[in-house]
């Protein structure tokens, strides 16, 4: 079995899209899908040290015991967890690729934003 992980937002609209997109992307059979109301902000603010150990505590069982090689950190339009427009949730994703990349060094770590359509879209 082949697992990637994300750290993605609970708004259910958001979920099916990011499966799929991913499964297609790693060719993976199971997503292990963390979530939490606006991760990307969480992740780059760094203000609740508890909530951040949380996320990675469980980013670590997907990587440890299922063997995921990436990590996903999603933003996406009209999150009520993260309520600012596309180009600060944007930035606010890469921040937390970084600090997703300090914690887990052996995977590779992108991000997504998931548009007002529901369409992926990586960001480089």
């Amino acid at each position: 079995m082949k697992f990637c992980t994300a750290i993605n937002c609970m708004d259910g609209r958001v979920q099916l899209p990011v499966i799929e997109y991913l499964k297609k992307k790693y060719r993976v059979e199971y997503v292990d899908m963390i979530t939490e109301p606006g991760p990307n902000k969480i992740l780059s603010d760094r203000t609740d040290q508890k909530l951040i150990e949380s996320i990675f505590a469980r980013v670590k069982i997907s990587v440890e015991k299922h063997g995921s090689k990436h990590i996903v950190i999603i933003g996406h339009h009209d999150c009520a967890g993260n309520p600012t427009d596309e180009e600060n949730q944007k930035a606010q994703t890469q921040n937390a690729i970084n600090v997703i990349k300090n914690k887990f060094q052996n995977v590779e770590v992108i991000g997504l934003w998931v548009n007002k359509n529901w369409d992926v879209i990586e960001i480089n």
